[in-house]
């Protein structure tokens, strides 16, 4: 596959002169600068793509070409919103990109309770603990109706998560709250999705407002909209010779009351039949779906390889309590080196990035984004290209290595 890698733009403190030195070919990024809603003009698209050319490099993947939470709930600008979606896209591929990832998650992106949780290595990484975000959920962000829905939460056998809950409360300092509020609405989405800045002064109040545009909305809704979406967006994808391909949720698990539909087999295949185009695809996030234990990480790789536009290489470790944390890429639910296997069958050209990667050896004395350090991705990329170099042989692909004298 393309050694990609997610890169935040020329104020990113990861040059890209270092990318080209540790073997990556592709970049995967985004026009962070341009507001939410905004069409993305061919001007500021082909500047970009002029500094990652200048730096020997190919812009492969725009991640992500966000779309705007009124598209999401169906609200009344949803079709303005749409027509300018539509417009960045044929700018994309008028400068030379086609494959753009997105997500359909409302309001809160990726989520984590801890940023560094440290690992027995001494490293640490990102971590989902459900009683931090259930304590998060009642007593911090105070949502009507989360304590019922705590108590009916029974995913995993002999847990209470509401006795824990209690049992935080009993200990948990103001600067463990402040913590939390940083970790789940702030700093892990400022980057990502632009609804929250870390500049903004009440994060809170502005992050019920955003829960609030989803009251009454159902899974079942959310999926309609999405499929509107879709049937808007995908004959512009098909005449202009761009993949538009869907992230999975992260975590694949319903969140503060928030509708999920991209967290299961059957829901991927219900968005991929929806609109059954070759340009509707799929982003593979092995990291997201292997934080599901009802997901076969390897199940799904197969099945829906043909609708694999773009993929991200990680894997996640899953305690018996069903807290979750990033896992070696080489270790985890995802058998990264199956994948290997299957994606490098179906198309060895598929852009893939290693995705997050422990913070390791200096790098939390960088200010590099949450998930997105320097020598952890490195070291993660190293593995992975290993892993790829063996699959390579074994499947009689002729293997490169970038930046060799080639």
């Amino acid at each position: 596959m393309e050694r990609t890698w997610r890169w935040f733009g020329k104020k990113d403190p990861i040059t890209l002169d270092m990318l080209r030195q540790i073997g990556v070919e592709g970049i995967v990024t985004a026009l962070h600068d341009v507001p939410l809603g905004q069409v993305w003009t061919r001007e500021q698209i082909r500047d970009t793509g002029d500094y990652i050319r200048r730096h020997g490099l190919r812009w492969s993947v725009v991640e992500s070409l966000p779309v705007t939470e009124t598209i999401k709930y169906g609200g009344p600008d949803r079709d303005e919103q749409i027509d300018i979606y539509r417009q960045s896209l044929r700018n994309l591929a008028a400068e030379g990109i086609h494959c753009a990832c997105y997500n359909f998650m409302p309001v809160l992106d990726w989520a984590r309770t801890d940023l560094r949780h440290p690992n027995p290595n001494g490293t640490t990484n990102l971590y989902f603990s459900y009683a931090e975000f259930a304590y998060f959920d009642i007593y911090i962000l105070g949502r009507a109706g989360a304590r019922d829905e705590w108590a009916a939460f029974h995913r995993f056998p002999g847990r209470d998560v509401l006795a824990e809950v209690e049992q935080l409360r009993r200990t948990i300092t103001p600067e463990g709250e402040h913590r939390l509020v940083e970790n789940i609405i702030v700093k892990t989405q400022g980057f990502v999705s632009g609804n929250i800045r870390e500049d903004d002064e009440h994060p809170l109040e502005l992050f019920r407002q955003l829960l609030r545009r989803y009251d009454g909305i159902t899974p079942d809704q959310l999926f309609h909209n999405l499929s509107y979406f879709l049937a808007a967006v995908v004959p512009v994808c098909e005449e202009c010779d761009i993949d538009l391909c869907i992230h999975p949720d992260d975590p694949p698990i319903p969140v503060l009351g928030l509708p999920r539909i991209v967290r299961t087999e059957d829901d991927i295949a219900r968005l991929l039949d929806a609109v059954p185009s070759p340009r509707n695809g799929l982003t593979f996030c092995a990291g997201s779906l292997s934080a599901g234990l009802d997901n076969d990480v390897v199940a799904l790789a197969r099945r829906f390889a043909p609708r694999t536009r773009f993929v991200h290489l990680r894997s996640c470790h899953v305690f018996p309590n069903g807290d979750f944390t990033e896992a070696s890429h080489l270790g985890g639910r995802a058998d990264i080196v199956e994948l290997c296997r299957i994606f490098e069958r179906q198309d060895p050209t598929l852009p893939m990035r290693v995705d997050h990667g422990m913070t390791m050896l200096g790098d939390e004395q960088q200010p590099y984004n949450p998930g997105y350090s320097f020598l952890g991705r490195m070291f993660a990329l190293g593995q992975v290209q290993g892993i790829l170099a063996a699959v390579d042989n074994e499947l009689g692909i002729p293997y490169h290595q970038p930046g060799f004298f080639e």
